[in-house]
């Protein structure tokens, strides 16, 4: 007699919860990967933590942003009824403040149960399992990397764009940062690695790959090739299917015209560039310990710009360092002018113990630091809206993206990113059949009307029935990531998300472009 094959029920729900930069967003990718590949199911979007619904919450942490311990503990507080409300529940704390904190975590929360470095995030399932049979928290802290965390089952989180991770940690010894403390010196994957895992995630649906890496484009330094980056690169534009190519995040110093020639001479690599600049000031630069001064750094955009017009261009400041006058001050503002940025992500400099400016002396007043802030965000804002500006009339192709427009549905509009990486608002026209209607993935052509300080407006397709539009005014390409997110929405099996580097059966997924978003 056959007996029929039953799928055995899930081990329990999980949330992963993540904080601080994209490397941290793609780690989570990693972990909820783990989590199911161990039989955890992800939690429904309404189940609520806090009243012990969650059987796995997991908080993948970021040490770099201001009061992240406090946000961090503030969350464990919240949890701690829900623990008893819920005995199988788990809590688990990853990421950097768990690399720096270790055992203090479970010390000042002991009902953690399990604390983990950026360097073992393959070992959560095993963690979770121990911590369970023991009935005690499990506190393990690599000092290097085991197995590089491309090689881990991943659940992405979206079905159109993906994150790839070329290397890992850092060699530079940034005073601010005490990010190469916590991840490492820099470990590169071989180029072959690489593009195999590019070739997967675009065989699994996506249709932009961003490039990842503390310090993208030192990418070879392990493996001894200065010119590693620019061929990856060049590589990356034959890649069938992969119609966009983004990086983040290059060092000044670092940046060769190499580089610069493989952007503007592989047409998938977008025109879109994020280069930190930090400070304008030469002194604050070296107290900084920042391997280039103000004119390289102008010098790169001017060749940018000379061999790609159009490129976009952003940046990231922070305001008050150790000894920073306001000449210093002054001289970012002259920078900040002549570069003539599309969006900068703005910080007040905060101390960070463990880093080399934390015991600087003259430090900055915070309300010397915050009144600068507040006069650079100003000029930032008018650069951005003029940039904006000379964008009206211009078409462009949007790939539309799912969560990038909070009023979409108040103004009947779609969202995603232009080519160059700016955030657009779509209308369509009125007339549109249900069935012809854009989904996350597809790529709309249409010509902006008006621009908006953060943002621009494309609402050519409103004027004229659908038929007499042009292909400027409105025109959809559909895509075969816009048939997974569609799947997805629908509750069909796709396979957009998981996998060892990509693909695999997936089922609908928390969709979201990749992004860095203005602080």
């Amino acid at each position: 007699m056959s007996t029929q094959q039953i799928d055995p029920a899930p081990r329990g729900t999980y949330q992963v919860r993540t904080f601080g930069c994209q490397m941290n967003v793609h780690d989570s990718e990693r972990l909820t990967g783990l989590l199911e590949e161990a039989g955890y199911a992800a939690a429904p979007a309404d189940a609520d933590a806090k009243r012990g619904e969650v059987d796995v919450v997991v908080f993948n942490t970021c040490a770099v942003r201001e009061n992240a311990d406090n946000k961090l503990y503030g969350n464990l507080g919240a949890l701690r009824p829900a623990k008893r409300a819920n005995p199988r529940m788990r809590i688990a704390v990853g990421g950097c403040l768990a690399q720096k904190d270790r055992s203090s975590i479970v010390d000042r929360a002991p009902w953690v149960d399990v604390v983990f470095g950026t360097h073992n995030i393959g070992s959560l399932p095993t963690l979770l399992d121990r911590a369970a049979h023991r009935r005690e928290a499990q506190v393990e802290i690599l000092e290097s990397l085991d197995v590089f965390p491309s090689t881990l089952p991943t659940r992405r989180e979206s079905s159109y764009a993906a994150w790839v991770s070329i290397s890992v940690g850092c060699n530079n010894t940034c005073t601010f940062c005490i990010v190469p403390s916590l991840r490492g010196t820099e470990k590169d994957r071989r180029p072959g690695d690489v593009l195999a895992e590019v070739r997967d995630v675009v065989e699994a649906g996506a249709v932009e790959v961003t490039l990842l890496g503390q310090n993208v484009n030192s990418y070879g330094v392990e493996f001894g090739d200065r010119g590693a980056f620019a061929k990856l690169l060049r590589a990356c534009g034959d890649v069938e299917g992969l119609e966009r190519v983004r990086f983040t995040s290059p060092h000044p110093a670092m940046f060769t015209d190499d580089v610069i020639d493989a952007m503007a001479e592989t047409p998938n690599v977008m025109p879109q560039l994020h280069m930190p600049l930090q400070s304008g000031s030469d002194d604050v630069l070296r107290r900084m310990r920042r391997s280039y001064r103000s004119r390289r750094f102008l010098g790169i955009l001017e060749r940018v710009r000379h061999r790609i017009p159009e490129a976009a261009i952003t940046t990231d400041i922070i305001v008050g360092f150790p000894g920073e006058t306001e000449e210093d001050f002054a001289r970012t503002l002259e920078v900040v002018e002549e570069s003539r940025f599309a969006s900068a992500f703005t910080f007040q400099y905060s101390i960070r113990p463990g880093t080399p400016a934390a015991t600087m002396e003259d430090q900055v007043p915070k309300e010397v630091v915050q009144e600068r802030y507040e006069r650079l965000v100003a000029l930032q804002d008018r650069i951005t809206f003029e940039e904006n500006r000379t964008r009206e009339g211009k078409v462009v192709e949007v790939l539309v993206a799912e969560g990038e427009g909070d009023r979409d549905a108040e103004t009947h509009r779609l969202s995603g990113r232009s080519r160059d990486h700016r955030l657009v608002h779509l209308a369509l026209p009125s007339d549109l059949p249900e069935a012809q209607r854009p989904r996350p993935g597809d790529m709309v052509t249409t010509t902006i009307t008006r621009a908006a300080p953060f943002y621009l407006l494309a609402d050519s397709a409103l004027e004229a029935p659908l038929a007499q539009l042009t292909p400027e005014q409105f025109s959809v390409r559909r895509t075969r990531s816009g048939d997974l997110w569609e799947q997805g929405a629908l509750g069909l099996d796709a396979t957009c998300g998981t996998g060892h580097g990509g693909g695999g059966a997936g089922g609908p997924v928390t969709l979201g472009m990749p992004s860095l978003r203005r602080g």
